[in-house]
């Protein structure tokens, strides 16, 4: 309950305002993505409804590109979907499974559906026609040319004491 003042008239508190980072700004939406998800666990599982599973993700920035690895098990090359901006990209997949059994009088047939969805902000513009794509092991790595590389950074041994 607000404090009350001397008139008893409730008193208004400010909300800070949103940081401008786009990491946070990511992660508050996938922060998000996954509480929406998570509360249609409590539901009966539909037979037309994708499973929609995290796509995680290292992007590791090595001067003059950038390296993603994402983790899509199970899922096959023709199946992915991948698109780079200037200062984006967008990931996506979907992979179906159905068994086929030959019996008649089935009580139960059952299908999965995975989906992957993912869009990464970039800090750096990058040259999106020089991307490159490889998927091993339900590993996708890409790997995307700086527009502007920067070099490596030196580094110095420090002995810790």
């Amino acid at each position: 309950m607000p404090p009350m003042t001397k008139d008893n008239s409730k008193k208004t508190e400010l909300v800070p305002a949103w940081p401008l980072n786009w990491q946070s700004l990511d992660k508050a939406f996938e922060n998000f993505r996954k509480e929406f998800e998570k509360s249609f666990t409590s539901f009966p599982s539909l037979p037309s409804m994708p499973k929609f599973t995290s796509l995680s993700c290292d992007i590791v920035d090595e001067g003059d590109k950038y390296v993603i690895k994402a983790e899509m098990p199970g899922v096959k090359k023709d199946e992915i979907k991948l698109n780079v901006f200037d200062n984006s990209m967008e990931i996506s997949a979907q992979h179906k499974e159905e068994e086929e059994e030959k019996k008649k009088n089935y009580l139960r047939k059952e299908r999965s559906e995975i989906s992957y969805y993912r869009t990464l902000p970039l800090p750096e513009k990058v040259v999106s026609d020089r991307t490159g794509a490889k998927l091993t092991d339900g590993i996708l790595t890409i790997t995307i040319p700086k527009a502007t590389p920067a070099p490596k950074p030196k580094s110095s041994s420090i002995q810790v004491q």
